[in-house]
């Protein structure tokens, strides 16, 4: 059976996907549909949008926020905004972008709230502001290359990597092993469909199939942005789905798209996303991560395995042996090394792998020569250079390693997966060059104030950030006579750092070019929530779910009911916890990965007596209102491992210019991490609950400990456990 097997015949399209979203206007249009005279201000949108919704009302926190856009649009600073979750920052952000010229882009971590943005919000604030306006604005949604169907992949498929199609290494594939004939039928099958489908869409998102193919699928009929040979050169160039997304996002009022592109568009010197003066980063606290992970590459034996065989009619059998060679030298570069931080210089045979590998890429990139015009196959001759290329300028950054990046050997639990990683130290520099030019940029989350001050994650951003003010003295003596590391007096309103005001906000922090702001939340977070602190139990030493927590987990529980969200720092204590609760309770347990994640968050939506237990995904991708989630249990504070290459590197290299990396940066990361985890309790105003973290450290370690709390909303604080039980029973009660 050959590639025919899968493709079938020649593809060719007959109908041209439209260049524009169904409604959009062109520029022209745009420009003569705006009002004349005075243009509405942000503030006068938000009202139209806010009078809108039923029962709607206009929160002061979001107002704040809109103003402070306008000004920051105005006097070309940038922002940092902090808004709490219910403030509705949003609209506060959508309104003032529909005044800014040219499309506003807003970038997004999370595919929820890009689709929160593009379902709801956006459709929702178009209908308002039209009789405001005078027209109606238009959105587009900007995703990467590789998400829209590829028509010139679909055509080349007849011919495509007979191998690929067949049969796959064993680390491509999940539980290894090699593909038996009846998959590759599957295979065919679902590309079969995606030529059905091709006919009918008019947007080639992969994201429209439903239902949905694999990612092996999809990989034959989708093409990375660095295997496009261009529109111009490409045969199906006026056709193309991704040059037509672009097209529409140059068009819209506002672009949304998402941090990884964004991240990609900022090292390809800004040539991805349409020009724009505003940029909107919404759940900003992942921005920094995203860069690094853009900026990471990776070298797999199996990956030059695969572009051996792509290029291989294009090279000479010497070139092609030259490269299988490196390939399995970095096979068994890597089956000899342990997994982990390379911190001596890379390992001999390694080191051997790469320099076979520069040598051998090189070889092969001067034997395959330019893409021209003329070329019988330009897709497949870019796709080969493209795959040599990456692989060259991977080993050439291992082989320099410089003391900006952080290399290291990564290895999965089942031996699938052998990888020699490289990735920067540090993106701040990056941002700071990328970034912020020629450009409004307004960052804003629920968490960007870590231990009450903007200045750590300003600083992650790349942003000129002042060091910490002195304490003032009400401040000074609040400390003195609380005690270091301890909260002030249990009682409704006050936060844990003392502020007496129940929706205390941060103070503002400003450097050059750039101030912030938090605007709150609308909720009374000391009314609404406790924090318990299990301080009587002993530090966690362990890995796993120690005894002690198990039986105050136990106890939480049971008091309520049910009703119980666990975020666990390890699958294995996630498990410990599920067990513990199935053996001595009858209350249904959820365990994430028994099923998948929508339908285990659906069922604990539904089923109000049940727990969902889970890791590091559950701490900020559940969003469950009501009295279904009253009792968010956190098992220890969610600090880096050690074994994590980054977050080590990056604290040795602050403690090797004097400082503590433990304070720089494994304390701010776990702040992040605690903030998100915690806000899972209270996401609507009838909301109510207790928080419990059964690490005693959030309350008696001084060092670190009032920092994270100061990161958290304002919870009525205790660590008296008959406190937690005894409102958990009054819950079950009510």
């Amino acid at each position: 059976m050959g590639a025919a097997g899968v493709g079938g015949a020649g593809y060719r399209r007959t109908v041209t996907p439209p260049r524009t979203a169904t409604g959009s206007a062109t520029p022209s249009a745009r420009a003569k549909g705006r009002r004349r005279g005075a243009r509405p201000s942000g503030t006068e949108l938000l009202a139209a949008a806010v009078g809108a919704v039923p029962g709607g009302a206009e929160r002061p926190g979001q107002l704040q926020m809109t103003t402070a856009i306008e000004e920051c649009v105005a006097g070309g600073e940038h922002l940092l905004v902090q808004a709490g979750t219910g403030t509705g920052k949003s609209l506060a952000y959508l309104a003032p972008a529909l005044t800014v010229d040219g499309p506003v882009v807003v970038s997004t971590a999370t595919l929820a709230l890009q689709s929160q943005l593009v379902d709801h919000d956006l459709p929702r604030l178009a209908d308002a502001v039209e009789p405001v306006l005078g027209r109606r604005p238009t959105f587009a949604v900007l995703k990467g290359r590789h998400h829209y169907l590829c028509l010139a992949r679909l055509d080349n498929s007849t011919e495509e990597e007979p191998e690929d199609t067949l049969f796959d290494a064993p680390a491509a594939r999940p539980g290894g092993g090699t593909k038996w004939l009846g998959e590759a039928g599957r295979l065919g099958k679902q590309v079969e469909r995606l030529r059905d489908w091709a006919e009918k869409t008019a947007s080639g998102d992969r994201d429209e199939l439903d239902p949905g193919v694999d990612d092996q699928a999809w990989r034959l009929v989708s093409m990375p942005a660095r295997e496009c040979v261009g529109a111009t050169r490409c045969p199906f160039g006026q056709e193309c789905f991704a040059e037509a997304s672009r097209a529409r996002a140059r068009e819209a009022d506002i672009v949304v798209t998402n941090h990884s592109l964004l991240a990609v568009d900022m090292l390809a010197d800004r040539h991805i996303v349409p020009p724009h003066k505003l940029l909107i980063v919404d759940e900003a606290h992942e921005l920094a991560d995203r860069v690094s992970s853009a900026a990471q590459a990776e070298l797999v034996p199996e990956l030059i395995d695969r572009t051996t065989r792509r290029a291989r009619t294009l090279l000479r059998p010497e070139t092609a042996e030259a490269l299988t060679a490196a390939g399995d030298a970095l096979a068994v570069g890597l089956a000899e090394a342990p997994a982990g931080r390379i911190t001596a210089g890379l390992p001999t045979p390694l080191r051997e792998a790469c320099t076979l590998l520069d040598a051998a890429t090189r070889s092969a990139l001067d034997a395959i020569g330019d893409v021209k015009a003329d070329d019988p196959d330009p897709v497949r001759k870019q796709q080969a250079k493209a795959a040599l290329d990456e692989l060259s300028t991977t080993a050439q950054r291992l082989l320099e390693e410089g003391d900006h990046d952080v290399a290291w050997v990564e290895k999965n639990d089942s031996g699938s997966r052998r990888a020699l990683v490289v990735a920067p130290l540090s993106v701040a520099g990056t941002l700071a060059t990328h970034l912020y030019d020629e450009r409004t940029v307004v960052a804003t989350s629920a968490t960007l104030a870590l231990g009450g001050r903007f200045d750590t994650v300003a600083r992650a951003l790349g942003l000129d950030a002042p060091p910490p003010a002195p304490p003032t003295p009400a401040a000074a003596a609040l400390a003195a006579r609380t005690g270091p590391g301890r909260p002030a007096a249990e009682t409704p309103g006050r936060r844990l750092a003392g502020e007496v005001t129940p929706n205390a906000v941060v103070p503002a922090t400003e450097g050059p070019g750039w101030r912030s702001l938090d605007v709150g939340s609308p909720f009374d977070y000391a009314r609404q929530g406790i924090l318990y602190v299990a301080a009587h139990l002993p530090r966690p030493s362990v890995s796993g779910l120690p005894e002690a927590a198990g039986e105050e987990l136990l106890g939480l529980v049971e008091a309520l009911g049910g009703r119980t969200l666990g975020l666990f720092s390890s699958r294995r204590a996630a498990q410990q916890a599920a067990e513990l609760l199935r053996a001595r309770t009858d209350l249904p347990v959820l365990l994430q990965g028994e099923e998948a994640l929508p339908l285990l968050v659906r069922r604990f939506r539904e089923e109000r007596a049940s727990c969902l237990f889970g890791v590091m995904s559950l701490w900020q991708g559940v969003d469950v209102p009501g009295d279904a989630c009253q009792l968010v249990v956190i098992d220890r504070l969610p600090f880096p491992r050690p074994d994590e290459p980054l977050a080590a590197a990056r604290a040795a290299a602050v403690d090797a210019g004097g400082g503590s990396g433990f304070a720089a940066v494994s304390v701010p990361i776990a702040a992040v991490r605690l903030a998100q985890g915690v806000g899972r309790l209270i996401r609507a105003t009838g909301d109510r609950g207790v928080v419990a973290v059964l690490d005693s450290r959030l309350e008696t370690a001084r060092g670190y400990g009032p920092f994270l709390r100061r990161s958290l909303p304002p919870f009525w604080y205790t660590t008296r456990p008959e406190v937690a039980r005894g409102a958990l029973e009054r819950l079950a009660k009510s």
